[in-house]
Order: structure tokens, then C-alpha cells, then sequence
């Protein structure tokens, strides 16, 4: 499908009503999903269109032949109907936030970064921080990575990008203790959040609760399930699984995160952000059913229509 970029924007400009004193959601999806769209980001998005999402987001890794080009990158991609949320940082990035000593080259590739996307029309960059090590998180390795994140959101904010930190199973940057001690040592009007619903759930935190905690310092939610037993948050910490032989992470419905109360949340607040579906594997069935599930589950059961994604009532 090859469409016109008046036709794009026709598209997600088309608003349904939504309740007075709502939230906005841009509704899009990560599509680096094992199970068939890992290995080739262009199915992946023509698949993801297919079914009828409008935004999409990646990994840097994926775009590396585009570096320097991002008019080139951009025109591919919404000549296929779809548009970025943003493209996060990967490999060969540096992404050691804990070592002062790589430092100035993390900080140099991420405003690169930074850059590049603000040209395909992002507004922030998702950022994780790097493999965890056996030993885990120290207190210095928080001080340390508070402390560059604050200096790399004063350089994105500069560029007109807002830095979001994604809290991940197995990274630096996993669970509650390191979440509060970045949240409260940086500077809220540069340093962002990103919400996966599953990763909080299985590092035992209940996403509602984290929820109303960030409120607006949230500006992207990753969408995925879990099983129901880890509802309202995991009890036992989960080693790193082989996705897929025993996946943690389902689509939407599956029962283990209640987003009916993070939806009322955000309806209260007014939230406006990007509301993002994610599956990082699909072992039962192609990743292109799995998207459909969470995107009919918004629909059906959220009460919110993905088509209705409109960059303009993003704008902050």
C-alpha cells in the first residue's frame, strides 16, 4: 500500500469523540516482535498497517543504511501509511549510563539520535539503559546514570526532543528502587518516562500505582499483557525466559495488567501521549494476529479507535 502524505494525515487526523476532560491517545506499535517481524522491520510495518495502526516505533539498529538520511527514511516509511512514535536507542550505540568514562560518547550518540528523529517528526526519544550485570544496580551506578541522563535531557530538550527512560526487565534500569532514585534526581522537565505495562508488572510494581505516581511525567505507555496471576505485580523477581518457549508477555486481555484503571487514571488527568502496543514475542501465532487482539481489544474493550491518532492534540 503506497499512500499520499495528504492521505496519511487524513487518516490520523480522523477524531472520534472522546469524554469531556479525557485523555488523547496516539495508539501505534513496536514491531520488532519474534515470531516472523524481527528479522524484517518493512513486513513488519506493512503488516501493522494492514491491521490498522497508524504509528510505529523501532530500534536505531533496524535504520543504521539511513544514517544521515532521515528525509530518505521518512518518505519510505509514510509512503507505506505509517509514521514513527520514535525510533529507541540500540546497538551500536553507547549505552553504558553507569560508566562515567563512556560518558561523552553515550551522551554524543544520543543527541545524534535525537536529531535524526526530529526529522521524521518525533517529539521524544525512548531510551533504555543497557544489559543488567550479575551484580545489578549499585547505588554509584544510579548516581552516575542520574546524572548523565540529567546532562543528555538538557542537550535533547535543546534539540526539541524530550528524553523518556524506558524501566526494563534485565537492564540497568528494572525495578522500584532504581525508578524512584531516577525519577527524584532529575530534573522532571527533562527526564521522561516511558510505562511498560509488563516489565512494571514483573518487576513486581503495579502499573496503576506507578501510574498515578508519574501522571504526566509519562509521555509513552508500552501495551502488553501478562499472565493473571502476576496482576497488580509479580511476587517473584523472573530470570530472563526464552520468549519463545515460555513468553511472560501476552497481548492485551490476557488478564495480568488492569488497563480499564490506567485508562480512568489518564482520563482524569487529561493525559496526552503516545499508547504504544508491544509484543516482544508471538510464539503461537504470526505477530500480525497478535497485533490485531491488542488493537481489537482497544477498540472494543478500552473504548478508544487507534484510527483516531492526531499528532496536533499531542503537541504540548
Amino acid at each position: 500500500m503506497s499512500w499520499s502524505r495528504r492521505g496519511f494525515l487524513s487518516a490520523a487526523a480522523a477524531v472520534t469523540a472522546m469524554p469531556a476532560g479525557g485523555g488523547v491517545y496516539q495508539v501505534g506499535i513496536t514491531t520488532n516482535t519474534r515470531g516472523g517481524w524481527e528479522k524484517d522491520v518493512w513486513l513488519s510495518f506493512r503488516e501493522a498497517r494492514e491491521v490498522g495502526y497508524l504509528w510505529v516505533e523501532s530500534f536505531w539498529s533496524y535504520f543504521t543504511a539511513f544514517d544521515g538520511k532521515p528525509a530518505e527514511l521518512r518518505a519510505k516509511v509514510e509512503g507505506m501509511g505509517v509514521r514513527f512514535t520514535t525510533i529507541s536507542n540500540s546497538g551500536p550505540m553507547e549505552m553504558h549510563f553507569e560508566d562515567p568514562a563512556r560518558h561523552d560518547k553515550l551522551v554524543a550518540d544520543h543527541v545524534k539520535l535525537a536529531r535524526f528523529i526530529r526529522e521524521l517528526g518525533c517529539t521524544h526519544l525512548k531510551i533504555n539503559l543497557g544489559p543488567r550485570r550479575p551484580a545489578g544496580t549499585t547505588d554509584e551506578d544510579l548516581k552516575q546514570m542520574a546524572g548523565v541522563l540529567e546532562r543528555l535531557g538538557k542537550a535533547t530538550q535543546a534539540e526539541g526532543i524530550r528524553l523518556a527512560v524506558h524501566a526494563h526487565m534485565w537492564s540497568q534500569f528494572e525495578n522500584r528502587r532504581e525508578i524512584d532514585y531516577v525519577m527524584a534526581h532529575t530534573d522532571a522537565k527533562r527526564v521522561w518516562f516511558v510505562l511498560d505495562t509488563g516489565h512494571i508488572t514483573m518487576a513486581g510494581i503495579d502499573p496503576v500505582e506507578l501510574t498515578k505516581k508519574l501522571g504526566h511525567r509519562i509521555v509513552e505507555f508500552h501495551l502488553k499483557d501478562c499472565k493473571v496471576e502476576n496482576k497488580g505485580g509479580a511476587k517473584v523477581r523472573l530470570e530472563r525466559p526464552d520468549m519463545m518457549a515460555d513468553p511472560p508477555f501476552f497481548p492485551l486481555g490476557s488478564g495480568g495488567v488492569d488497563f480499564a484503571a490506567i485508562k480512568q487514571e489518564l482520563e482524569r488527568i487529561g493525559w496526552k501521549g503516545a499508547w504504544t502496543v508491544e509484543l516482544d514475542s508471538s510464539p503461537q501465532r504470526p505477530p500480525q494476529q497478535s497485533a490485531r487482539m491488542s488493537y481489537d481489544y482497544i477498540r472494543q474493550e478500552l473504548g478508544i479507535d487507534p484510527s483516531a491518532s492526531e499528532r496536533k492534540a499531542l503537541e504540548k
